[in-house]
């Protein structure tokens, strides 16, 4: 049978354990209620058949303590000075003294001392109570500790080991100091007398079974030190033992007899006598208190016990190093409170990180191990973190398998990067480093090559996802010196060593491991932050930065220019290789005297921006040059500066060719890679494009059959070009005439080309594949207008740059963008890994959209209240954006009622004309999210707003009712569709106005001769009737409930693990763990495939692929979320920046 977990114990059970059950007398009752017998209300025990009865335990669930100052005190005479309890309460100095006291007045009158020492271990408990000395012996436990709940039942006790107060706060370490000393102290006298703590534990394991908590917690915190303080004593026990061993065999060799033999067994004798009383005190606490507590329903008492569990296996392994006792930190891996399972956690590592303990625990790992290996991935990140830990520590003995490392390897992208630098960690010493492989150990093992050859052999497994890559470097570069070790990689990558040969896909991934390294070395991210806050470092960790700076400047100086040149034609390798200059300390160059390294550079970076044309190598090398041309210094940067202009130059040289050469009737292809590297450079810097600006014109009009791609990057640089114009005109101290007018001039002309592809039939085409040129249509068309929107240039001397468009095109441009909004999931995922996709995406033609209405750059009633109808059509990422955009509107009360109110007339009328075209799936579909609309949209008016909106609200459900009326019953369904949910929102007086207000309506109406068509009618008067009928209650609500979890879904936790909590009852002749607990627990959890290490991490890859490409499309909504919120919450007066 399978061995299960113990059950929580709730205490609610009889705390007397095969004890004689006592029962209260009537006569004994009158007196304590009347206080007869001249006891005056004191509780005094005198040995009799004292009064008491166990009290329901819901009684005891949670107590209170009394606060009261003035209690009766107990007992017939005043405890012996010092006062226990008094200098426990204290600063605990005086503790060491007392105690010795203490023992001393034992020593001489054991009646005394006992009764001072019980008094105080009740009042611990918080409890008042006092036993006569001449009865002491007499007394039953029992008794006693039915009357102490009989306390607690009537709230008469004070909890000191819970509470807040300052003068509180050292109570539990010097209660646990007092029973430790006390135990020492002891040792050499009544410690053994078998009396004085044989007493003590029956009373502690008594209240530790009692239902009030704070007794509970209390005794447990003095059981649970006094096995610790016994185990101190046995291990000084145990070292004379063998000592005393060793020379009892030493003089048995001398001669078999005599008085000193007789002496050392003597002595012997009496020594393991000892030991064995000690280990039975510690058995009789563990099964009287600890079996039953460890399973408390207070987490911070089965906390508590598993903690010294693991303390008295590791300081005592002789008794406590077995599988009766370790089965107990194993149970508790499944403990549903995260403080017991990381205690547990942590435990456990304490006991593996000693070898001597291993072989013992050997069964022991092979029924927990599976579970040590789930905790890597705890619901709790500190837990977690403590699990990966733990599996280091069985790697280490190599007590587990590669093959079931598989799962882990998935963590090395989860979100928390606690976890992934512990994962990373893990990675480090196992797969890099290989510490925990004997055979693999050796001379030459350690050198940065092999740790760079062996983690080039992990991130050959994700050579395809940057992204991967660059979690994987993340989570080990703390560990990994290999990575700092900037020569070696450099030498590897220029084939200096004919021993090292790179493969081209090595050759990839150790660029860009020298990247990300070199960005880490600096203090900068290389994988999306979980938070938005900006990194503050210290005077030293900046100071570290600059060191590594300088040390990486030096290290490439001489061989950058190699690098480039030997890697100038590889796509893959320029973009990160480029970009580490912006990593480095240019004043160097000119220090070191190494200024014709750094002209090398610059012209070979130049020559890469004109070898590539892909987005990525593009943006790198113009990052590159306008890094160097701003950064250096003197001469240097003059010929930075000199170099740009020649790119400069040249790209307006190029384009023009181009064009002629597309003129001429030749490859567009030409056209299409320098108007992408003019683009690059156009977003960083104004370029002087005066004369390029008729050609383009001419190539869009002329040409009309040209790429998409081509137009979309034609358009992009005139709109781009303007904005560098108006900019200049912005900023200038003085506007002139003529540049005014070249400005409108170019204004007009972009205008003209955009709205003949806003009207031209090819916008027109499938909706579900998507049309790059109609995105960037819409996207620069909604600029253009905000950037010279009229709010802007109102009352200025520049109030002819204003500019509304009409009613006309402003539909137009929202019926281009619905088609964009309309483009299915697929669709857009099959566009994620294109170049710029994310600047043509569903979400930002929404962005754009919502920020003309944010701003006012156009009519929001029309543009408003179209965005707002589409609140729930698309996606998360959509309504994350027009959430945003109705927060802007709300704080500039911006007719909010008009638009709502609109927005579900369109919402709904998107539902009527799908049901005349007799389509009833896709007309549910719409009448759904018309009632989520309306739902959403009530649901922005929560708590205090509802009542400062009430008129709002009022006019939405007004209104709503007039349109629903208008050629009734046609539109009926609007009430309950999309006013319905407005109407929850008002108080009960306002509903009974709309209640009559709508039967007022249908007074003169027939409804019988048209049942179906008033069916919604009769269906929203219900519903009022029913919200007036209930009382008026505000509840607390919030509004939008969505509540993400970020990174890679977190597994569930095992439940069927939880059988800690199932009932079972647990003996000390369980003396091992069954291997059909192991067995039959494999058989619950998911078997996982018997395969290679490499293949296990390629197994994890291709999980952390398909996570990785939800990642990214998350990381992608989060950016589009921020990006919203970035623009629609923009100065007033602000302009478009390129």
């Amino acid at each position: 049978m399978e061995e299960q977990a113990p059950t929580i114990d709730p205490s609610a059970k009889s705390f007397k354990r095969n004890r004689v059950q006592m029962q209260e007398t009537e006569n004994e009752g009158e007196k304590r209620n009347t206080g007869t017998g001249g006891e005056n209300n004191e509780r005094v025990s005198d040995g009799s058949n004292q009064a008491g009865r166990e009290g329901s335990p819901n009684d005891f669930e949670e107590t209170r303590p009394n606060s009261k100052r003035s209690r009766l005190q107990e007992g017939t005479s005043e405890p012996t000075s010092p006062n226990l309890i008094e200098v426990i309460k204290g600063n605990g100095k005086y503790i060491n003294q007392t105690v010795k006291l203490w023992v001393e007045q034992y020593e001489t009158n054991s009646k005394s001392a006992m009764v001072e020492l019980l008094t105080m271990l009740f009042e611990a408990c918080g409890a008042k109570y006092y036993i006569k000395g001449e009865f002491l012996d007499e007394i039953d436990v029992d008794d006693v500790v039915v009357a102490l709940v009989e306390l607690a039942r009537r709230g008469e006790v004070e909890d000191y080991q819970s509470s807040k107060k300052k003068e509180f706060k050292n109570f539990k370490n010097n209660l646990q100091l007092f029973w430790h000393t006390l135990v020492l102290e002891s040792q050499h006298g009544p410690l053994f007398d078998q009396v004085l703590f044989d007493k003590c534990m029956d009373y502690i394991i008594a209240l530790s079974c009692t239902p009030p908590r704070v007794y509970r917690q209390v005794a447990s915190i003095m059981g649970l030190q006094l096995v610790t303080s016994f185990i101190t004593v046995a291990d000084v026990l145990s070292a004379q033992r063998e000592t005393t061993r060793r020379q009892l065999d030493a003089e048995k060799k001398k001669r078999a007899e005599g008085p000193r033999v007789e002496s050392l067994n003597t002595r012997f004798s009496v020594t393991h006598d000892k030991i064995t009383m000690l280990e039975e005190m510690m058995r009789k606490i563990f099964t009287g208190l600890f079996m039953h507590r460890y399973r408390d329903m207070d987490p911070n008492i089965r906390m508590s016990c598993i903690e010294s569990l693991g303390v008295w296996i590791l300081s005592y392994p002789s008794l406590f190093l077995q599988d009766l006792y370790l089965k107990y930190l194993g149970w508790t891996l499944n403990d549903k409170n995260a403080g017991v399972r990381k205690a547990s956690v942590l435990a456990l590592q304490n006991l593996y990180e000693e070898d001597d303990n291993v072989p013992t625990l050997g069964l022991f790992t092979e029924r927990f191990s599976n579970r040590m290996i789930e905790l890597a991935d705890d619901i709790d990140n500190t837990v977690a973190v403590c699990a990966i830990g733990l599996v280091k520590q069985l790697l280490r003995h190599q007590l587990l398998p590669d093959d079931d490392l598989g799962p882990l390897y998935d963590l090395l992208i989860d979100e928390p990067p606690e976890i992934r630098h512990a994962i990373g960690a893990l990675v480090y010493d196992h797969l890099i480093a290989q510490k925990f492989n004997s055979s693999q150990s050796g001379e030459g093992s350690n050198t940065s090559e092999v740790h760079l050859g062996r983690m080039l052999q992990i991130l050959r497994e994700f050579s395809t996802d940057q992204i991967l890559s660059n979690y994987v470097i993340d989570d080990v570069w703390e560990y990994m010196k290999a990575m700092k070790d900037w020569k070696c990689i450099i030498s590897m990558l220029l084939d200096e060593n004919p021993l090292v040969e790179l493969t081209d896909e090595d050759g990839t991934n150790l660029v860009r491991l020298l990247s990300a390294s070199v960005k880490k070395a600096v203090g900068e991210r290389i994988v999306p932050a979980t938070d938005t806050r900006k990194l503050y470092y210290t005077k030293a960790q900046k100071e570290i930065f600059e060191h590594n700076r300088k040390d990486i400047t030096v290290a490439m100086m001489k061989n950058y220019p190699l690098l480039l040149r030997k890697f100038l034609a590889d796509k893959a390798k320029v973009p990160s290789l480029v970009e580490i200059v912006l990593h480095m300390n240019l004043e160097l160059y000119s220090l070191k005297r190494q200024e014709q390294n750094f002209k090398t550079v610059l012209q070979l970076m130049k020559d890469a921006f004109f070898k590539h044309g892909e987005k990525e190598a593009l943006r790198s090398c113009v990052k590159a040059i306008n890094f160097c041309a701003t950064e250096s210094q003197g001469e240097l940067q003059d010929f930075a500066r000199s170099k740009l202009k020649e790119v400069e130059d040249e790209i307006v040289a190029k384009v023009k060719a181009a064009i002629k050469e597309v003129t001429d009737g030749g490859d567009e292809y030409s056209l299409l890679v320098n108007l992408k590297r003019l683009y690059e450079l156009q977003l960083s810097r104004a370029v002087p494009v005066e004369s390029l600006y008729e050609d383009m014109v001419n190539t869009l009009q002329n040409f009309r059959n040209l790429d998409d791609e081509v137009v979309c990057f034609l358009l992009l640089n005139m709109f781009i070009h303007l904005a560098w114009c108006l900019k200049s005109i912005i900023s200038g101290e003085m506007v002139s005439e003529a540049s005014l007018s070249s400005v409108l001039s170019k204004r007009t002309t972009l205008f003209d080309n955009l709205e003949y592809f806003l009207n031209s039939p090819q916008m027109e085409g499938e909706v579900n594949n998507g049309n790059l040129l109609a995105s960037r249509v819409c996207t620069i068309l909604a600029e253009l207008w905000f950037m010279f929107r009229m709010t802007n240039f109102s009352s200025t001397k520049l109030e002819r740059l204003g500019y509304c468009p009409d009613e006309a095109i402003l539909q137009k441009f929202w019926k281009l963008c619905e088609q964009q909004l309309n483009i299915s999931d697929e669709t857009e995922d099959d566009e994620v890994n294109k170049e710029y996709a994310e600047d043509t995406n569903r979400c930002c033609v929404m962005i754009a959209a919502a920020k003309l209405v944010a701003s006012k750059s156009v009519s929001k009633e029309y543009l408003g209240s179209e965005i707002i109808s589409h609140f729930v059509m698309h996606g998360a990422s959509i309504m994350e954006i027009v959430k945003h955009l109705i927060t802007v509107l709300k704080k500039n009360n911006d007719g909010i009622p008009e638009i709502f109110l609109e927005a579900l007339k369109k919402a709904y009328l998107r539902y009527m004309v799908e049901l005349y075209r007799s389509d009833k799936s896709l007309a549910e579909k719409y009448l759904q999210e018309c009632k989520e609309l309306a739902s959403r949209l009530s649901g922005t008016f929560v708590g205090a707003a509802r009542n400062k909106h009430r008129l709002e609200i009022l006019k939405i459900v007004k209104d709503g009712i007039e349109h629903a009326f208008i050629d009734a019953p046609k539109q009926v369904g609007f009430l309950e569709a999309a006013v319905l949910p407005f109407v929850s929102k008002l108080p009960t007086p306002d509903i009974l106005e709309i209640m009559r207000d709508v039967e007022k309506r249908t007074e003169n109406v027939q409804m019988d001769l048209y049942p179906s068509g008033w069916k919604d009618y009769d269906t929203f008067m219900k519903s009022l009737h029913e919200k007036y009928a209930k009382p008026e209650v505000i509840q607390d609500e919030k509004e939008g409930g969505f509540v993400k979890r970020r990174g890679r879904p977190r597994k569930q936790q095992n439940v069927q693990g939880k059988k800690l909590f199932d009932e079972h009852s647990a003996s000390e002749e369980e003396d091992s763990i069954s291997n059909s607990d192991h067995e039959n627990a494999q058989d619950e959890e998911d078997e996982e495939e018997n395969i290679p290490l490499i293949n296990s991490i390629r197994s994890s890859k291709l999980r952390s692929l398909k996570a990785s490409k939800n990642a990214s499309k998350s990381q992608t909504r989060t950016s589009d979320s921020a990006r919203a919120k970035e623009f629609l919450n923009f100065s007033p007066d602000g302009t478009f920046k390129p």
